[in-house]
């Protein structure tokens, strides 16, 4: 389901009151390819859950400049809805995913393996309230930034 952040506050409170452990991802997730989806089966296999938090389109400009991205976040958030491995998909407009992780307080922060456990930005944060930070999926092979430059190579 794709929700607002209160309704997802309100979901991961549910779970948890069952005895359900929430991670979060969170990412742009632009022109989604087969290292997303690794990323993110990876960190649902951490949890029982697995919410997915999408960089808004305005977020993803600041964050990759023009002409990011290329798919709208509606649509972005309605792909990653449809994987089996995600629960719950919120669009978020802030720079970082610090105000999420606050609003959620999910028991695990999971970042691609372009990070370490120490290099996760937000890894203080998720201390802070006895949350971990994690790594998963396969190595950085995949990118839609690649993609993207491959696709310009060959228009020429």
């Amino acid at each position: 389901m794709i929700v607002s952040l209160a309704q997802a506050a309100a979901q991961v409170a549910h779970w948890r009151g069952t005895g359900q452990r929430v991670a979060l991802a969170n990412g742009v997730f632009d022109l989604l390819h087969v290292g997303h989806l690794r990323y993110l089966q990876g960190a649902r296999a951490l949890a029982d859950r697995l919410v997915v938090a999408v960089n808004s389109d305005s977020s993803t400009r600041r964050y990759k400049g023009a002409g990011r991205p290329v798919i709208p976040q509606a649509e972005r958030a309605e792909l990653l809805d449809a994987l089996a491995c995600v629960d719950l998909v919120v669009v978020f407009d802030e720079d970082d995913v610090r105000g999420v992780i606050r609003s959620l307080r999910p028991e695990v922060h999971v970042k691609g393996t372009d990070y370490t456990p120490e290099s996760i930005p937000e890894r203080e944060e998720v201390r802070a309230y006895g949350g971990v930070s994690a790594v998963a999926g396969d190595p950085k092979d995949h990118s839609s930034t690649a993609v993207i430059a491959s696709l310009d190579a060959a228009r020429g």
